[in-house]
């Protein structure tokens, strides 16, 4: 028998795999069903500081185009704010009454800190752990590149100022610098770094000349850039790392262990494949487990990592030129 059990953010995992921030994760019924499939925590589906700011927008662009005094709008700001707060505050006490695995509550940051501040009613809620979805995106011409990375640690020193939780920042892989980045990062005193985050990709629809939605979901192929930086930065940070984006299956899950993760987060796979999806792979783990004759997962967690590994030049380096090399171009047609 073999022990899938993990900590993360200070926190005892009965196993690696974490339901992350999604649409599956915004109702109790759905965290009890993702416990049941074996999910070892959840992180609730975050709750977006662009989204209250677009609602207020829109109320008050309504109301301008009726010619409304628009000083007497200024208390929808609070009271929307207000209402999501409430909203995703009982999501998470109802949540801890419901379920006995981890809840993470989840927001997602823009610039202000002052909305951080409600963090702190989050775990008035009974949330477990926090965790930051921050993503700045690096077309911002306003701001230079030393600007947006002092912003993260502002925004981490003020939510640590507000709240005693474990603190986990999920982050993008758009850094000029990006491991020293992340172990800057990881010095701060925050719990738990996951890498890497997945956001909005453009699309454009050339019949309607609009602008959709491209790849909502990740495919497995994706895995290759976290795999490659959970296994760089494993014992290089202060604190636990938790992959995300690409981990589709069982093998997957054993790869990003191998690479040194805590632990592990879905989304994608559980859309495509149901939540179910959760105990084919921790099955596939634990086959694996048994027949390489590990008992728990310290047996070979980060056992491929660089730190680690034999060749640790293979994780930096281009490969093609190892694939390529060997090749011939083909003759150009003489015609």
């Amino acid at each position: 028998m073999v022990d899938l059990s993990t900590e993360y953010l200070g926190m005892k995992l009965k196993n690696p795999v974490i339901a992350g921030s999604s649409g599956l994760t915004n109702s109790v019924k759905s965290v009890k069903e993702l416990e049941e499939n074996g999910a070892g925590a959840v992180v609730l589906k975050s709750i977006f500081e662009e989204e209250i700011a677009f609602e207020y927008e829109d109320i008050m662009k309504e109301a301008e185009s009726k010619g409304y005094n628009l000083d007497q709008f200024d208390y929808y700001d609070y009271k929307i704010k207000e209402d999501n707060i409430d909203k995703y505050t009982t999501l998470i006490s109802e949540s801890k009454k419901n379920v006995s695995i981890p809840i993470v509550a989840s927001v997602n940051c823009v610039y202000s800190h002052e909305w951080l501040a409600f963090a702190s009613q989050l775990e008035k809620a009974g949330a477990d752990a926090l965790e930051l979805n921050m993503f700045f995106l690096p077309s911002d011409f306003e701001r230079t590149s030393e600007e947006k990375e002092k912003a993260y640690f502002q925004i981490i020193e003020q939510v640590q100022k507000a709240v005693s939780l474990p603190i986990a920042l999920k982050i993008s892989y758009y850094f000029s610098n990006l491991g020293p980045m992340i172990q800057k990062l990881s010095k701060t005193g925050i719990s738990g770094l996951v890498l890497f985050n997945r956001f909005f990709s453009p699309d454009f629809d050339i019949d309607k000349l609009e602008v959709k939605s491209a790849n909502i979901f990740s495919v497995p192929s994706d895995l290759s850039i976290s795999l490659r930086w959970i296994a760089i930065m494993a014992e290089r940070v202060n604190c636990d790392l938790a992959a995300s984006t690409g981990v589709h299956d069982g093998t997957a899950l054993i790869k990003q262990l191998l690479a040194g993760a805590d632990a592990v987060q879905v989304a994608s796979t559980l859309y495509e494949n149901g939540k179910g999806q959760i105990g084919k792979m921790l099955k596939t783990l634990e086959d694996w487990m048994a027949g390489k004759g590990y008992s728990n997962l310290s047996d070979f967690r980060g056992k491929m990592s660089q730190a680690k590994s034999s060749n640790p030049a293979a994780y930096e380096r281009a490969q093609f030129m190892r694939y390529f090399g060997g090749k011939k171009q083909k003759d150009p047609d003489p015609a």
